[in-house]
Parts: C-alpha cells; structure tokens; sequence
C-alpha cells in the first residue's frame, strides 16, 4: 500500500506530551508503528529534524530515529517546485503579517514543505493545527491546504477513516 497519510510535527510532540506517553498508552505508539509498516503514514525529513535534531534528546526523538522504519521520513528535495508554490502564494498573500509570512518561509520549518509534499504525491496531511483564516501573525497549515486543495485532518478522523481503533 502506498503512503496516503501525511503526519506533522504536532502529532507525535502533543502525543508524547500531554495525550499518549509512551508509558501510559503504548498502544498509540503501536498503531503508529503498524500503520507505518503497512505503508499508510508517513512524514518528511523537515519533520523529522524538527523532532530529533535537538541538544535534549528525549525518548520521543530516540523512538524517532530507533524505532520508526528509516524510509518513514521522506526526502523533500524532490518537492521544490511545490514549496516554491506555497512560497509565492504565501510571500504575496497580503492577509499575514510580514513576520507571519517570514516565520513560515524559515529554511527548515517543516509546515510549507510537509504541505509542498502532499500538494505533490496528491497525500492528506495529519495535523493538530485548525483553520484560523482570520487570524494574521501566524499561517497554519490549514490556510494554504486550504487555497491549495490539499486535504488535511486530526488523528482522530484518520484513525476513523482507516477503521482503526487504538
């Protein structure tokens, strides 16, 4: 089965957190090993350094980079001509603050290249984040899936939509 399920940094980072430690319910971190076996879900590089690449290392990341198979974070390189997209749309959309559309368009956040990516392979996004199409100082990830067509969701409704139970 090919990927079709996108997961940003918020995931795994509220999860391990605030909802899911590993500790207390490991049958999350489990459906995401599987899931991830099966080839359903995914995420990018971006993500992956966002999470590990940190002078902590927690167990979050040391599950990261020990446990998650190592195709499970996929190279952006091949997605520059999306990210450019969402660079341009985001660099002229006058709705956000300059500092908004400069935090966004930083090298290595991972947010408008996990959107370039499944703009690109035509895959939906797994994120905590939801639409604020008002809101200035800050772009979502909602915002520009929104303008580019790209399906975004909770954890919750994919799980649902997969049939999956934790």
């Amino acid at each position: 089965m090919e990927v079709k399920y996108l997961l940003d940094s918020n995931i795994f980072i509220q999860a391990h957190r605030m909802h899911y430690p590993f500790d207390v319910v490991p049958s999350f971190w489990n459906k995401l090993i599987d899931l991830s076996n099966k080839g359903i879900i995914g995420s990018i590089d971006k993500v992956k350094k966002e999470l590990c690449e940190t002078n902590n290392p927690d167990l979050l990341s040391e599950w990261c980079e020990d446990i998650l198979p190592k195709d499970f974070f996929a190279n952006t390189t091949t997605c520059a001509s999306a990210y450019a997209e969402i660079a341009i749309w985001t660099g002229t959309n006058t709705q956000f603050t300059q500092g908004a559309i400069e935090e966004f368009l930083t090298t290595d956040l991972a947010d408008p290249w996990l959107i370039a990516y499944a703009k690109q392979h035509k895959l939906t996004i797994v994120t905590h984040e939801v639409s604020q199409p008002l809101r200035r100082n800050k772009i979502k990830i909602p915002e520009p899936c929104n303008h580019f067509n790209v399906t975004f969701l909770s954890p919750i409704e994919m799980l649902r939509a997969l049939g999956e139970k934790l």
